[in-house]
């Protein structure tokens, strides 16, 4: 398999990771694109000692840690939504943590990615997590047909701290509870079993209140094309319960900022 065949094949995954560390489609692919560029002017940047997938996320760390990237006035000239950069959470745990929640890599593969050691990144997760737990809990409403994901979904919301105010099975059911008790998250599958989507259920809510959603698929490539606006918060089936809360925090987090950083916001 040629080079360009292999970063092809893990890129999908590694724009989920971007967008879910910047929280946005724009920022993340922003800071992809500055990846890729930097790998055609110099191949010789990926390092596979730990095979590619974790080759392609070490040169992006290597991106999105760089000074010039990270300074504010550089930071302006990318299409990305100022107000919904994570400055309170420091950069480096939220990495380790959604490396090894929502990526599923290994310690000693953060510890390759990041340029760190194994005892750092479980210093790094621990912090990261101890940040995310200070998230204000909220209302979830659950957009899943199959009922012992939504079962297990549940039980891991309400582990988390949050109230669960209903479970919605298609497209229909999740417009009438969400207009009537306001969610503060989504957690939504894309495709529901009546042939109805998700997709389209947060869509048509979001055009008239504003919510953090976080969607669940087992084909998470489908969604990562490019060719359309994606998720911004996006988990694969089947899931780990660590996956669901950084995710999770991860939006709840974003969301907050930017109501913070916005001056007389409306309150709801």
């Amino acid at each position: 398999m040629s080079r360009s065949q292999l970063v092809a094949e893990h890129l999908p995954l590694l724009r989920r990771y971007a967008r879910a560390l910047t929280g946005s489609q724009a920022s993340g692919d922003a800071y992809v694109a500055a990846m890729l560029e930097a790998l055609l002017q110099d191949p010789s940047l990926l390092d596979e000692r730990h095979g590619p997938r974790a080759a392609l996320f070490r040169l992006f760390a290597q991106i999105w840690n760089s000074v010039a990237l990270n300074d504010d006035s550089e930071i302006r000239s990318l299409p990305m939504p100022s107000e919904r950069r994570l400055s309170a959470i420091t950069p480096l745990p939220r990495q380790a943590f959604l490396l090894l929640s929502l990526e599923g890599f290994s310690e000693e593969e953060v510890a390759f990615v990041l340029h760190t050691d194994v005892s750092e990144v479980r210093q790094l997760a621990d912090a990261a997590g101890r940040e995310m737990a200070e998230e204000i809990a909220t209302d979830v409403l659950i957009i899943e047909d199959e009922t012992f994901i939504a079962m297990d979904l549940e039980s891991l919301v309400k582990n988390l701290g949050h109230n669960v105010i209903g479970v919605a099975r298609t497209h229909s059911d999740a417009i009438a509870l969400a207009r009537t008790k306001k969610p503060g998250l989504i957690l939504a599958d894309i495709q529901l079993a009546d042939g109805s989507s998700g997709l389209d259920a947060v869509n048509e809510l979001l055009k008239t209140f504003e919510v953090p959603v976080v969607f669940i698929t087992a084909y998470p490539e489908r969604f990562l094309t490019g060719e359309r606006p994606e998720p911004a918060f996006l988990i694969s089936k089947p899931f780990q319960p660590a996956m669901v809360s950084a995710v999770a925090s991860q939006a709840l987090f974003f969301q907050r900022n930017s109501r913070n950083r916005t001056p007389n916001a409306a309150v709801s």
